[in-house]
């Protein structure tokens, strides 16, 4: 049966894009967190179009083989992580933008073509894709639709979702289903592209999408302010909010984020006394994007900001907002990480770094807050001894107190990262039995025999039958 199997893989992609053995499929066994379990499998598939996706699916369900797709390996709650004897389909080689229509805004991409990748073709004609995630980068927009993925600008942007017209997905049986539209409106139909975005690769696997573009922003202007308290900063976002205004931008950092940003960069980036930071950007140009910075700097100010600064030069604002992307990286150089991805109301965002604070304390362990203050999505870190297993299971129960902590504040286990393979056991604990019941029989629906991606979003099936 593997043998066979081999084969038709090999003559669906071709056998250099066909691997094996461990030395070979390592690199596609698991996504960047550390947490979530993963197995071996069997072959890594890289296929570069649709049609020998299909091929792949074909050959895995005739074997009854489970398959996961992936693409650049950014995530971070493990949904792309291989379980024992699957295969790993990787869209890295499907990378192609197909189509960039500037006059409809709307471009037709693979989903192995980089988020950066993108943005960058869009700029040329004016426009502007806006989900950007810290790993711009070198993510792929594959991931992104599968996540629905956000990023820093989420809070007047939004995420990936909301830019998906339409999709072209191969389903479990190999057949392959075409959703959305190319219009600004339809409402045809149940919204089965709505339904795909964010599905993790288990309801099926994305080969291609229609974004929708906007027109290109000015340039920002950025303000910074410190202050002594988180919950000074904390005012200082329900302010901005209660002002009517929606920056392009709105990022907070606390002390510990701050501290091991500062010592990555060699460079202050607060003072010895500052307890958070909040980076806001405005893209409105002109005299409205003034006004916006200066009405924000001086909300700041009558929050009790320790520290105010508003610049309109848009090299020196990339320099300021270099310290909130390097966070992670910068506190991934002190030690072992485990980074939640929870969303609160942004009237709680001051409680809940508070509450990560004593989490941390109570599990003797530092726990580092950034996070999208715009839309209330926080990214707390706990770091952790990688060598010690006392401090792993400590670690483990402060990642699982935040997120019993981030639903008491009326908030959700994950704001733009996805549930993966780490959050299944959460998934009911914020949906409910019903809802849970629901998802699954969505999933049974579509893929019947359970093996795309099978235990990403869903842990070990409970007979829900009496759910009600």
């Amino acid at each position: 049966m593997t043998t066979a199997l081999l084969d038709a893989l090999r003559a669906a992609v071709g056998p250099a894009a066909l691997l094996t053995g461990p030395a070979t499929t390592g690199g596609y066994a698991h996504d960047m967190m550390p947490l979530a379990p993963y197995g071996q499998p069997l072959a890594a598939v890289l296929p570069a179009d649709t049609a020998e996706v299909q091929a792949c699916v074909r050959a895995c369900a005739d074997a009854g083989v489970p398959i996961v797709a992936r693409g650049a390996g950014t995530g971070l709650t493990g949904a792309a992580n291989a379980i024992d004897g699957c295969v790993v389909l990787v869209t890295t080689r499907m990378n192609r933008i197909l189509e960039l229509d500037a006059d409809n805004r709307l471009a037709v991409v693979e989903p192995g073509v980089v988020n950066q990748d993108l943005r960058t073709a869009a700029a040329a004609h004016g426009l502007f894709y806006p989900p950007d995630p810290s790993s711009l980068e070198t993510c792929t927009l594959g991931g992104n639709l599968a996540t629905n993925a956000g990023g820093l600008c989420c809070g007047k942007y939004g995420v990936t979702g909301d830019y998906v017209l339409g999709l072209e997905a191969v389903l479990a049986d190999g057949s392959l289903l075409r959703t959305g539209r190319r219009t600004v409106k339809g409402v045809a139909g149940y919204d089965l592209t709505r339904l795909l975005v964010g599905s993790e690769g288990t309801l099926g696997i994305i080969t291609r999408a229609t974004l929708a573009l906007r027109p290109l922003p000015a340039a920002p202007g950025t303000v910074i302010a410190t202050f002594d308290s988180v919950e000074k900063a904390g005012d200082s976002v329900n302010r901005v909010v209660r002002a009517g205004l929606v920056p392009s931008l709105l990022e907070i950092m606390d002390a510990t984020s701050l501290r091991a940003a500062a010592d990555y960069l060699g460079a202050d980036v607060a003072g010895d006394g500052d307890q958070a930071l909040l980076l806001c950007q405005s893209d409105a140009g002109g005299q409205q994007g003034e006004r916006e910075l200066e009405l924000m700097e001086t909300l700041f100010r009558q929050a009790g900001a320790a520290y105010t600064h508003t610049t309109s030069d848009p090299a020196e604002g990339g320099l300021l907002l270099r310290a909130r992307r390097v966070s992670l990286t910068a506190l991934e150089a002190r030690g072992a990480c485990l980074t939640e991805d929870v969303a609160v109301p942004r009237t709680r965002i001051a409680e809940l770094i508070a509450g990560c604070a004593k989490i941390g304390a109570e599990a003797g362990l530092d726990v580092a807050v950034v996070g999208h203050a715009g839309d209330g999505n926080m990214h707390p870190t706990v770091l952790y001894d990688r060598a010690s297993p006392g401090e792993y299971a400590q670690a483990r129960e402060a990642f699982d107190a935040i997120l019993a902590l981030a639903l008491a504040l009326d908030g959700t286990i994950t704001g733009e990262h996805g549930v993966g393979k780490l959050k299944q056991d959460w998934l009911e604990r914020e949906l409910g039995p019903v809802a849970l019941r629901v998802h699954r029989k969505v999933k049974d629906a579509l893929d019947p025999a359970g093996l795309f991606n099978p235990g990403s979003m869903f842990g070990r099936r409970e007979d829900d039958r009496g759910a009600t």
